[in-house]
C-alpha cells in the first residue's frame, strides 16, 4: 500500500489564492480536495504565523461530512486571523484529505505534527478518533473532535465537542417513550458496525432496562454497506414501532431507499437518527426520508438572531447552497474555545493550554452557549429533535430547557468508573469493556 507523499500534505496556499484561480467555490473544490488548505488571507507573508491540522476525510463514506467540517474551520480561522490572528500570531492551515481510510489518516496525523502543528481539529467516526488519540498523546497535543460520539472514553489530549449519550440518545428516548413522542413501546437499533454503533445500543438497553420501552432487536452493517433490505422485514416480524439509527455516512442512503420501497411509514414507525443532520439531507430523496427525526444539539432551521447571521455568513463564503448543521456548530465552537484558551494560557504550549480549558470556559455559539466541563474535557449541549421536511431542512419538535451537562460514563452503564482532574490532568483509566454485551 503506497505511503503518504508530499502531495498528500499540499503546499500550504492561502485559500483566497487558490479561489483567485477559480471562477467559482465549485471550481476552487475541483482543484483537489487535498490541496484546498488555508492560511494568511492575502496577510503579509512575513507576519508571524501558528501552524494548525484540520484533518478530515474530504473522499469516501465520510466524505461529505468531513469536507463541510474542513470548511466550517476553515472559515472560523480565517474570520481570526481578519481580527489579528491568537497571540499576534496568525493562523496558518494545514488540510491534507484522509479519505475515509485509517492507515492513511494515523500517517497524516504524524506528519501533520512533524510538520509542527500545535493543535489538530479533526475526525468524524469514533474509529478514527480512537487511531488518531495515541499519535496525538505521544505528541503532547491537543486532538478537538467535533462529532457526537459513544462516551466510555477521556484523554488529557483530546476536547470533546459533541453530544454523548446522555445528551443526545438518553433525551431522545424518553421523548420516544413520551405521548409527544408517540408513546413508542418496541424500539429496533440499527447501526454501522464500528464502536459508536455498538456502544451506544449497550448504553439504550441499559437505560432501557425495566422501562416500557423496550429493545426488540439490533441489525449491523459495515460502514459504507447499502444493503439494509431485512430492516423492514425485522420492523414487521419484531413488531417494533420505531427505530433507532445509529448508522453513519453514505450508507443512510441504502437504508432509507429499503424503508421507503418497503412502505414504511413514518407516522406509525418512526425512525430517529443520531448521524443524519442537513448536509446528509442532500444526498437523501425528499420522499424517502419526509416525516422522519433527527437529533442533533443544533439544526439550521433554529430561529435566533445569532444563528441567522451565522448561517448567512457561511453561505456568503461557501455558497447558497451550502448548509450548516451538527457538527459544524460544535466544530465552530471548539475553534473558538482553543482559541479562548491559548490566550488565557498565553502561550499555544499543550499543557498551558489544558490547564486554561481548567476555568471552564464558555462560547455562544450559534446553537446557544456551550460551556467547557473541566473535569471531562467535554462541552455541554442543548438537545434538539426535529422532524425532516421535504425542503432537506427540519421543524424542531422539542428542545431541552436548558443545556445538559456532559457524563461519558453514566453511572447504570459504567459502573464504578469515575472521570475527574488530577494534579497531572484527567484521570484515565482502562475503558470498559463491552464485549460480553456486544
Amino acid at each position: 500500500m503506497p505511503g503518504i507523499t508530499p502531495t498528500d500534505l499540499a503546499p500550504r496556499l492561502s485559500r483566497r489564492a487558490v479561489l483567485a484561480r477559480a471562477t467559482t467555490l465549485a471550481a476552487a473544490r475541483a482543484l483537489a480536495p487535498a490541496t484546498f488548505v488555508g492560511c494568511s488571507m492575502g496577510l503579509p507573508t512575513k507576519a508571524p504565523k501558528v501552524l494548525v491540522g484540520l484533518l478530515h476525510s474530504q473522499t469516501g463514506t465520510t466524505g461529505g461530512g468531513g469536507r463541510s467540517l474542513r470548511d466550517v474551520e476553515l472559515h472560523a480561522f480565517e474570520q481570526i486571523n481578519k481580527a489579528g490572528g491568537i497571540l499576534g500570531r496568525q493562523v496558518e492551515i494545514l488540510a491534507p484529505n484522509a479519505g475515509s481510510r485509517p492507515d492513511r489518516r494515523i500517517k497524516l496525523a504524524r506528519r501533520i505534527l512533524d510538520e509542527g502543528a500545535v493543535a489538530i481539529f479533526g475526525c468524524w467516526t469514533s474509529a478514527s478518533r480512537k487511531s488518531v488519540l495515541p499519535v496525538m498523546e505521544e505528541a503532547k497535543r491537543l486532538l478537538l473532535y467535533a462529532v457526537q460520539y459513544e462516551g466510555n472514553e477521556s484523554s488529557p489530549s483530546c476536547v470533546y465537542g459533541g453530544m454523548v449519550p446522555n445528551q443526545q440518545i438518553l433525551p431522545a428516548l424518553d421523548w420516544l417513550e413520551s405521548p409527544a413522542g408517540g408513546a413508542r413501546r418496541r424500539i429496533l437499533l440499527v447501526g454501522s458496525d464500528y464502536v459508536f454503533p455498538r456502544t451506544a445500543h449497550y448504553v439504550t438497553r441499559k437505560y432501557l432496562a425495566g422501562r416500557d420501552l423496550k429493545v426488540v432487536g439490533e441489525f449491523y452493517r459495515p460502514l459504507g454497506d447499502q444493503d439494509f433490505s431485512l430492516v423492514a422485514r425485522m420492523l414487521e416480524e419484531l413488531e417494533a414501532d420505531c427505530v433507532l439509527n445509529t448508522v453513519n455516512g453514505d450508507s443512510n442512503e441504502g437504508l432509507f431507499k429499503a424503508l421507503a420501497e418497503a412502505g414504511v411509514d413514518p407516522d406509525k414507525t418512526p425512525v430517529i437518527s443520531t448521524s443524519i443532520a442537513e448536509d446528509e439531507l442532500r444526498s437523501l430523496p425528499p420522499e424517502q426520508v419526509k416525516g422522519h427525526y433527527a437529533v442533533s444539539c443544533y439544526f439550521q432551521s433554529l430561529a435566533t438572531p445569532a444563528n441567522r447571521e451565522w448561517v448567512a455568513g457561511f453561505q456568503e463564503e461557501f455558497g447558497h447552497d451550502r448548509v450548516t448543521d451538527d457538527p459544524m456548530e460544535p466544530a465552530w465552537c471548539l475553534v473558538h474555545l482553543w482559541k479562548q484558551a491559548v490566550e488565557k494560557a498565553g502561550s499555544f504550549e499543550t499543557e498551558a493550554v489544558r490547564q486554561a480549558f481548567r476555568a471552564g470556559l464558555e462560547f455562544a455559539g450559534p446553537g446557544g452557549t456551550v460551556r467547557l466541563d473541566p473535569k471531562t474535557q467535554h462541552t455541554t449541549k442543548y438537545c434538539r429533535i426535529g422532524r425532516i421536511r421535504p425542503d432537506r431542512q427540519f421543524t424542531i419538535e422539542w428542545e431541552s430547557p436548558e443545556p445538559i451537562q456532559p457524563d461519558p460514563y453514566p453511572a447504570f452503564a459504567f459502573p464504578g468508573w469515575k472521570c475527574d482532574w488530577t494534579a497531572e490532568g484527567i484521570t484515565r483509566g482502562a475503558e470498559v469493556s463491552l464485549d460480553g454485551d456486544l
